[in-house]
């Protein structure tokens, strides 16, 4: 029972459009006023973040966070083509110093998820020839950031931005259309390579010589439903390829394998500095497609929950590339936070017992915020917020987090406290 924390730091993970508030040019404002947001709720209104970043950063503070991983909003930055907005520059200039000033180190993420409405009517990322708006944003955000921030994911999820938005549809623009797909897949790994490069040479000439840039990259266990059926082990190995392996080693390596393509012919090489694992759950792969298994714990979302997954994941990404491994984000859905505790301990027991280069824990997330497609009615955070009055109250799986980091670790005291007599629901 019990585990110690060893160094590792811990903090939490946010996004621009998910936290911010505010009516905002961009694909999942739109979204909203198509009416697609499944509770109707709007990111316009979110934790309103974009007016409160000083009292979340003294919240954060207050309960000892050592990192955050921050987003910007380019639809803030460049709510028109080539016409660029310095006020919202340096709003997020004054934030990251602030942060900075209370010993919280920033790990900036460039795009996570949203466009400009002017870049998704040109198509957005399914067209190669789009790349150059994204390296514009990268080359802006350093140039006027980069003196305060080392860390950079350049894009978060490519394969869940894809996936949800291109084949699934369920996202924004919801067009089901598997070769372009593929396409957006192969054009965020050319802008993620390309921003690695740009970002590490933008900050030499500048004097800096501890750059770090990676992507936040999804990753998930995939089994069969049956494990006695071979052919839902053959579906289970290629739904694992197709979602997340050959776009991880393309973006990791350079290494361009089916079906992933190479636009811009680029060569291979090494276009991560650590590992970025975003982890959540284990997919059961079936004939009728991706489910989950039954009689497992799940969350709020019906999500298994399995901890290991954690570790089998990690470890993947340390054998296609050895770096050191940031979780990037983890967490779950707990709408009355009664099982968060025992979540929390048994994903960073896993890591902390795994013998893996894991230097960073970002929990997702920070407050609980606008979760996308699910809007309002999915809370993932440490911090409850009454959305109507945008208060914020620290829960108990917030102390806890807290209580880890002051105490480096968790004993039998803090174990009996928080974790011991929380369970998971089984479905």
């Amino acid at each position: 029972m019990g585990f110690q924390l060893k160094g590792m730091l811990l903090g939490a993970a946010s996004a621009a459009t998910q936290i911010e508030g505010g009516e905002c040019g961009h694909n999942w404002n739109d979204w909203y006023h198509q009416g697609k947001i499944k509770d109707g709720s709007d990111p316009a209104r979110a934790n309103d973040h974009y007016h409160r970043w000083r009292e979340d950063a003294d919240l954060m503070a207050t309960m000892g966070l050592q990192i955050y991983r921050m987003g910007i909003e380019w639809s803030r930055i460049e709510p028109e083509e080539g016409k660029f907005n310095k006020d919202a520059v340096a709003h997020y200039r004054q934030e990251i110093k602030y942060l900075k000033s209370l010993g919280i180190q920033p790990l900036l993420t460039i795009h996570h998820f949203t466009n400009p409405m002017w870049f998704e009517e040109k198509g957005g990322f399914t067209k190669f020839e789009n790349a150059p708006y994204y390296l514009r944003l990268v080359r802006l955000c350093v140039r006027y950031l980069g003196d305060l921030v080392s860390e950079y994911i350049t894009i978060n999820e490519p394969n869940v931005y894809a996936v949800n938005s291109w084949l699934f549809g369920e996202w924004p623009p919801a067009e089901k259309n598997l070769g372009k797909t593929i396409d957006v897949m192969s054009v965020m790994t050319y802008c993620h390579i390309k921003a690695y490069e740009l970002i590490h040479r933008m900050r030499k000439k500048m004097g800096y010589n501890d750059t770090k840039v990676s992507f936040a990259n999804h990753l998930r266990c995939f089994v069969p439903k049956d494990a006695t059926d071979p052919m839902q082990r053959i579906m289970a190995k290629g739904s694992e390829w197709a979602f997340q392996k050959a776009m991880t080693v393309a973006m990791c390596t350079g290494r361009f394998q089916f079906p992933m393509k190479n636009y811009g012919k680029l060569p291979k090489g090494e276009y991560c500095d650590f590992q970025a694992l975003n982890y959540y759950s284990r997919s059961a792969v079936s004939n009728a497609g991706n489910g989950f298994l039954d009689n497992v714990p799940v969350n709020d979302l019906d999500w298994e929950i399995y901890p290991h997954g954690i570790v089998e994941c990690a470890q993947f990404l340390y054998d296609v590339l050895p770096r050191p491994i940031y979780v990037t984000e983890n967490g779950t859905c707990d709408n009355q936070d009664t099982f968060r505790c025992r979540y929390l301990y048994e994903h960073l027991k896993e890591l902390c017992d795994s013998g893996l280069p894991v230097q960073r824990y970002y929990h997702w997330c920070f407050c609980d915020n606008f979760e996308w497609l699910e809007g309002e009615s999915a809370r993932f955070g440490l911090i409850h917020v009454d959305y109507e009055t945008q208060k914020r109250t620290v829960k108990k799986s917030g102390q806890f987090y807290s209580a880890m980091i002051a105490e480096g670790g968790v004993d039998e005291h803090l174990y009996d406290e928080y974790v011991d007599g929380q369970s998971y629901r089984i479905k």
